[in-house]
């Protein structure tokens, strides 16, 4: 027996808002969050901007002795799960602890805790090697910090797919509350990647933009459009089986409604060229939700601005919808706040259900030029209309698809 799934609660941290009202504001107003690269020297680097969390101080968030015991990354994935937490308005003492669960995920986990004692064990030697280096460091640990701060003794999952990690992960929270495995689910992800290794990286594989203008640096879909802009920070959402939120009277955002996924076993970065994968991915997750291509008039792209993904996400699109692709409203949210990586997805998916909430499809910011086979409609304005249904798309190194089907919630 299918059970329904509904979103109760969103927690974000992002480069443009510490708190989902901030962010979505920023949003709303099309403001973007990159600047010059200041978490280490990039002289050298043929990449110079990022978009980096600003005003960040774990301290608000939790205890000084637990966020000691935290990298980065998990203290982003804490600090949203805060947020969450306290807007679904739930209380641990009064739930079953192991009917709710954790799928929180991180592509990366913490290369600062890598290249910290990998300099230690070069310049010291091993002795001098943190004690706490593999629990600090392992991308695992953002679920594990989430599920100790909030006592959840459920189903505790960590997916590690790259830039769909997010998506995939609030992928499994739905499956598993809509088949039992829990009621409540805390579910996205996290990352903090904005380091010499992994710009050093990203740049080596010639993915990152090497346009120095901040307003000119993530252009996706567009023709000028030369890489992604690495961003930082978590998305967290509170999912609960509707009879479980009705319950105890909590406010509904939307519904999660189908959720699909495939893989291209075609190459370790790029996409298939005919956007193949992606296309079943989002054909599934409409199917899922018990709806046609037809039904659908948004979509929240993946959208990274490489020139590989946003024509292969493009042909994606139009080999799931047909003519109806000309009629969708397509945007990237990364055009504000870069790639997240692993916690994209889940930034993305709270972009949506904002969006469906307030009848507002943000522009693709920065997006002037159509390229050729680009020939799609990637929200050069806002548009303010109703959204009955949102898509959301990530893809990720390895050749992971994943879509979300969300839906405005109807009794």
């Amino acid at each position: 027996m299918s059970r329904r799934v509904v979103v109760t609660g969103m927690g974000a941290i992002t480069p443009i808002g510490l708190n989902v009202k901030d962010f979505f504001e920023s949003v709303k107003a099309g403001r973007h969050g990159f600047g010059t690269i200041t978490r280490f020297d990039s002289t050298d680097y043929k990449c110079h901007v990022a978009a980096e969390l600003k005003g960040f101080d774990a301290k608000n968030y939790m205890d000084f002795k637990a966020a000691k015991r935290m990298e980065a990354f998990s203290q982003y994935a804490v600090a949203a799960a805060q947020e969450a937490v306290s807007d679904a308005g739930l209380s641990m003492e009064q739930e079953d602890p192991y009917r709710v669960g954790c799928s929180v995920g991180s592509g990366i986990g913490s290369l600062q805790a890598i290249e910290r004692e990998h300099e230690k064990l070069l310049n010291k030697g091993p002795s001098k090697i943190n004690p706490l280096l593999v629990p600090l460091m392992i991308s695992n640990m953002a679920a594990g910090n989430v599920s100790i701060q909030f006592g959840l003794k459920g189903k505790n999952i960590n997916v590690v797919t790259a830039c769909a990690t997010g998506t995939n992960s609030i992928g499994e929270a739905f499956r598993s509350i809509q088949y039992g495995d829990a009621d409540v689910m805390l579910a996205g992800g996290t990352e903090s990647a904005v380091t010499p290794l992994g710009i050093g990286g990203f740049c080596a594989l010639t993915a990152l933009s090497t346009v120095d203008d901040p307003d000119r640096c993530s252009l996706p879909f567009d023709k000028n459009r030369s890489g992604f802009v690495m961003g930082e920070g978590a998305g967290i959402v509170v999912l609960e089986e509707l009879e479980h939120a009705k319950k105890r009277g909590a406010h509904i955002y939307a519904e999660v409604l189908g959720y699909g996924c495939t893989g291209d076993a075609y190459h370790i970065t790029s996409p298939a060229e005919d956007g193949s994968g992606a296309a079943r991915a989002m054909e599934n997750a409409i199917a899922d939700g018990g709806l046609v291509p037809e039904d659908i008039t948004y979509i929240n792209a993946h959208g990274t601005a490489t020139h590989h993904n946003d024509l292969f996400e493009t042909r994606a699109i139009k080999l799931a919808f047909g003519d109806h692709a000309k009629k969708l409203r397509i945007n990237s949210t990364k055009s504000m706040i870069g790639h997240l990586l692993g916690a994209a997805g889940a930034v993305e998916f709270i972009t949506c259900v904002k969006e469906m909430e307030e009848g507002f499809i943000h522009r693709t910011v920065g997006y002037e030029t159509p390229d050729e086979e680009l020939d799609l409609n990637y929200c050069k304005e806002a548009y303010k209309e109703e959204i009955p249904y949102a898509l959301s798309n990530s893809l990720g190194f390895g050749g992971h698809n994943a879509s979300i089907l969300i839906g405005k919630y109807q009794q």
